[in-house]
């Protein structure tokens, strides 16, 4: 629906009288939350009632509409799927979010999680398995795509990670104060070379892909003193 927000079906508060539950898709992509609402339609018991294309809209479609289910893109500009997540679940707790996304990195499903949704699902579900999802995370039940569940598992039996050396650590906080790798190297009197070594491993450790995430996690970890 164009403009980013928009409404289908019956307005008002509350999930339908005869038992149907209500859905709103958010996510950034036009064509995909066309296709998800295509894979829902004629589906007997729920109905899409709003879709939005980023956080915020979100939010005043959730307040609109007390929908039962919520289903999140984790990625999105105004406001992100995390940030989007954790407002739902603080002002409208009634309203399940299920994150479904393309990212399934460890960091990703923790921080959704974390954020509060029910569940977490990728792009790649089947249009079966969607709607059982919608109708477990209605009734409460926890949903995870078969392979965020094993990574969960798979983070749980792994040994503690080991901690960032003292080197990787200055690397980080040259990182954190906005230098190039090449002025790393000179600030450190290394090769730019080792710099992208360090950067690489301590990536691994900390389970990210780039130097801003790498930042905010070592922060949230205490691993870096926040600026200020």
């Amino acid at each position: 629906m164009s403009g980013g927000t928009g409404s289908r079906g019956a307005a008002g508060n509350g999930g339908a009288a005869d038992g149907t539950l209500r859905v709103v898709v958010v996510d950034d992509h036009t064509v995909m939350r066309a296709g998800v609402i295509a894979l829902l339609d004629g589906e007997t018991g729920i109905e899409v009632v709003g879709e939005a294309a980023d956080g915020r809209a979100a939010l005043g479609l959730v307040a609109r509409h007390d929908p039962d289910v919520a289903l999140v893109d984790l990625r999105m500009p105004v406001l992100d799927g995390v940030a989007t997540t954790t407002e739902i679940v603080a002002r409208h707790p009634r309203t399940r979010v299920l994150i479904l996304t393309t990212y399934d990195t460890d960091a990703d499903i923790e921080r959704g999680v974390e954020a509060g949704a029910i569940g977490y699902l990728l792009k790649d579900t089947t249009r079966r398995q969607l709607v059982d999802a919608i109708r477990a995370a209605a009734r409460g039940e926890t949903v995870l795509a078969p392979r965020v569940a094993e990574k969960l598992v798979a983070r749980m039996r792994r040994p503690v990670q080991d901690p960032l050396t003292a080197r990787e650590t200055d690397v980080l906080a040259a990182v954190a104060d906005g230098l190039t790798n090449a002025e790393i190297g000179r600030r450190l009197v290394i090769s730019e070379a080792t710099v992208k070594t360090h950067l690489l491993r301590l990536f691994a450790k900390l389970d990210v892909g780039d130097r801003t995430r790498a930042v905010v996690v070592a922060m949230e970890r205490g691993l870096l003193r926040r600026p200020g």
